[in-house]
Order: structure tokens, then sequence, then C-alpha cells
């Protein structure tokens, strides 16, 4: 790969994942200061665009992008009507409308994810040793949106919030997304795949992966990852908005120290791996989210918030140790044949249908805990995910036996 391309496609991935953590990370903070202090079940819907966004994302992916045009100038014509749909969120202040441009963005955004893996993926003669210098450009990103907007803009200080300057982040975010809609046509070309075989449904979500499931421990592991994600949801969720009510100083920028965490776990997977296989490595990240929302439920913006500090530092360990090993395991699995469906449909049950549950019982639970002042026992929010998280870990730990050997790309 050329230097011209390489500059190109790292800058295309860093725009790509600084949009969404420009306003995804404080979106639940900006619900409760903006539109007066919302019902759970509503900021869960709002929240589960994401689920609806993945779930729909295949279809876009596999019925127009694959077939019918190049993939640089999809993803430019997406981040531009994005660009629109995040000023119409900056402006709206009703919150029925608000869920209504944001359903359509995260429709729109969603497939992105896919498109650009399309482009990079293009240009690579080595993807697995290219591509890993290319995406991670994505998390760098998606932390310095985070910092920008605690140590740049101070739009999550207690005061700004409390004058609702966070909905400053749609602007940022719809800034990017209009940068990327125009650079995106600069991109190298990644034309579609020529095909003249008829569109099956199956394929698009990965049916055909379902075979895999016949697999005790596979089946297992599938369930555990829908599970799984009902605590991650409500660190989506309720994480900006509980530091913030925490006085925790800076948090979202803070909350980028999730994201380095993650960059620096995911370099210790095939250590792990080869150390102590995929269910102890796997077992280690349920684990850590058990661990994670004890610290957030006894910590404190004061003398206690090295607490707080620590659960945003196993983020990596949470997302790469039960994710990016659940990716490899599936992969391991599915064999050549399934391998694109397999991972199809691990996204659809996590991102889809996991997510999609687990955003609706983090609002469930954090109405059923909020008193007739408006304040939340944030306490009770975390240890019932905790709980969760623990479940989980008990049940794959009692039920997986899977003694094949996985084996992980270097």
């Amino acid at each position: 790969m050329n230097t011209t391309n390489k500059i190109k496609l790292s800058s295309m991935m860093f725009l790509e994942f600084f949009i969404w953590g420009a306003w995804f990370v404080t979106l639940g903070t900006f619900l409760k200061f903006n539109f007066s202090d919302p019902e759970g079940s509503i900021v869960g819907a709002i929240f589960s665009t994401q689920s609806w966004g993945a779930i729909i994302a295949p279809f876009i992916i596999g019925l127009i992008a694959d077939r019918y045009f190049n993939a640089e100038r999809i993803l430019g014509v997406l981040h531009l009507v994005g660009a629109f749909l995040m000023y119409q969120m900056y402006q709206s202040n009703d919150i029925g409308i608000f869920y209504t441009y944001v359903l359509s963005y995260m429709i729109l955004y969603m497939p992105t994810l896919a498109l650009v893996n399309s482009v990079a993926f293009n240009q690579m003669k080595d993807p697995e040793k290219e591509f890993s210098t290319i995406r991670v450009w994505g998390t760098i990103g998606w932390i310095v949106a985070g910092l920008s907007i605690s140590f740049i803009f101070h739009w999550d200080a207690a005061e700004n919030v409390a004058q609702g300057m966070l909905k400053n982040t749609f602007l940022l975010a719809g800034g990017a997304a209009l940068v990327l809609g125009l650079f995106s046509f600069t991109l190298p070309a990644t034309p579609p795949k020529v095909s003249d075989e008829k569109i099956k449904i199956g394929d698009i979500i990965g049916l055909d992966a379902l075979k895999l499931l016949k697999d005790k421990n596979f089946a297992i592991f599938f369930i555990a990852s829908i599970l799984i994600c009902i605590p991650l949801a409500f660190y989506y969720q309720n994480a900006n908005l509980f530091l913030t009510e925490a006085g925790l100083e800076n948090p979202t920028g803070k909350m980028a120290i999730g994201q380095i965490s993650e960059a620096l776990f995911l370099l210790l997977i095939p250590v792990f791996f080869s150390k102590y296989g995929f269910k102890k490595t796997i077992l280690v990240g349920m684990l850590a989210w058990a661990i994670r929302y004890v610290l957030f439920a006894y910590g404190n913006g004061g003398e206690l918030s090295f607490m707080l500090i620590i659960g945003i530092a196993l983020h990596g360990i949470c997302y790469d140790f039960f994710f990016v090993s659940g990716q490899i395991y599936t992969n391991s699995k599915a064999g050549e044949k399934y391998k694109s469906a397999a991972q199809g449909l691990i996204t659809l049950a996590t991102y889809g249908v996991g997510m999609l549950i687990g955003f609706a019982v983090a609002g469930w639970i954090t109405d059923n805990y909020k008193t007739a002042t408006g304040t939340i026992n944030w306490e009770m929010v975390w240890i019932i995910p905790a709980g969760i998280a623990l479940a989980v870990f008990v049940l794959f730990a009692l039920t997986f036996n899977d003694k094949s050997k996985t084996e992980v790309s270097h």
C-alpha cells in the first residue's frame, strides 16, 4: 500500500470513530439535562436505535453496497445525509422528533462501519498485518473526541451541562461527518462485487451459520454473547450521566481511558489465548464486567474517585477479552465456508438482539430506582448488571467445556 492511501485510510478511520465518540458517549447526560429528565424507557429506546441500525445494516450492505455502487461513494452519501441529521438533532427541542432523527441517523451510520472496512481491505495485500495499523486510528479518533469535549470545549463541566451545552456535540459530530462525507469521494475506488447470484436474505444475516448451534459449546457461547450485552448496555446508556452526577471532573475525557485500555489489551489477547486458552480468557472478560460495576456502585467523584477510574480502565478487559475473543473463537469454529456468515450472525446477536434487550432492561431498571425527586439510586443501577454479569460468568464456567484448539492470528 502506498503512503498516500495509507494516510487516506487512516484519516477515514479517525473521522469514522471521531463522529461516533463525539456524541454517543454523552448522549445519556444530554437527554437528562436537555429534555427535562425523560423516563428511562424513553432513554433506552433512543439508545436502542444503535441496535436497530445494526440489525438493518446488513441489508443495506448486502442488497445495495455489495452489488451496485462503489463502497467509498455510498460512504460519502451516508455521511453527508448523516451530517444533515446531526444538525437536526442539534436543533431539536422535542424528544419524539429527536428520536426520529437519531433512529434515521443510526440506520445510515451503522452500515458505514462495514463500508470503511471494505474500503480499507480492498487496498491491502496482507490484511492481517496491515489492518491493525489503519484501524487503530479509529480508536484514536474516539479518544480525541472525548478529550476535546472535556479539555478543549468543556461542554461536560457541571455548569455547562446544566446550561445545555452538550447539544454542541451534535455540531461537532455533524461537522466531522460533513468532512468525511466529502473526503470519501477522494478515497481509493472500491467497486461492488460482480455477481449474478440471486440474493438470499439468509446469506445477508448469516442464517447459514445457525448450523453451528448444533455444537453445544458454540450454542452456550452464543447465548452468553447475547446475555453479556445486557450489562454492556448499562455502560453505554448510563456511564457518562453517572460520572457527571458523581462529581467526577472532565468525565467524557476520562472515559477515553477505556479506549486507551481497549487498544492496549488488544495486544495481549494472543498472549492470553496461547497461555490460558479461550475459556479462561473469555471468563476473565465476563468477570471484569462484574468487578467494574461493583466499583461504580461504591465509588464516588471525591475520595473514592480512583474506583471510578479503575472501573473505566477495565473497559479493555471487558470488551476485548469477551468480544474480540469471541470473534476469534467464532472464526475458528465456522471454517472457511461459514466464516463471514458466522461473524454476521454473532454481530446480529450481540449489537442487534443483545443490546436491544440490554437497553430496554437498563431503562427499566433506571426508572425503578429513580426517586420522586428525580435522583437515581446509582448503587442499585450498577449492582444489578454486576449480578447479571456474574450469573453469565457462572453459567459459562459450568457449562462450556470446548477442549478444541482455537487458533489466533498474530
